[in-house]
């Protein structure tokens, strides 16, 4: 549905929130289709990246950052393990917690997942200038700060 289709009502058209919810839709149907092209998931890459930039973590911790529910991220990081991208060790603080931590392969993964988002979000953004793709950003990290995302 675009703005130029004669066949949506304008008070939809007028909706931004509607328009960012479609816009939303369509994002996160490309990401996942690039993503599923080389057999991962924005689960993986959010493990994976959080992993890279803050370090070795608990579940609980992951799961904070991550917003990944614990249950799910359980699957995901045996996954992960599966594939020998993550590591799990028992924490020495208290041997009932696991530690998470990125292992070499997972770097080397984690590089590839950056090209592939970089070409989605390429593609999807590529009806916007730079200037314009710059303005997004800004507008929708200010949309998304201090509310939990």
């Amino acid at each position: 549905m675009t703005a130029d289709n004669p066949a949506t009502a304008v008070r939809l058209l007028r909706l931004r929130t509607r328009l960012l919810s479609l816009a939303s839709i369509h994002s996160d149907r490309r990401v996942n289709e690039a993503l599923g092209e080389v057999g991962a998931r924005k689960w993986h890459y959010a493990v994976l990246a959080t992993l890279e930039e803050f370090g070795p973590a608990s579940q609980a911790d992951l799961s904070d950052r991550t917003r990944i529910y614990r249950s799910d991220l359980v699957n995901v990081i045996t996954e992960l393990a599966a594939q020998d991208l993550v590591e799990r060790s028992p924490n020495p603080a208290d041997r009932r917690q696991n530690v998470i931590s990125l292992t070499g392969k997972g770097t080397d993964r984690l590089l590839e997942l950056d090209k592939v988002l970089r070409g989605a979000e390429e593609d999807f953004l590529a009806p916007l200038d730079a200037g314009q793709r710059e303005q997004l950003g800004e507008l929708l990290a200010i949309l998304t700060r201090d509310r939990g995302h």
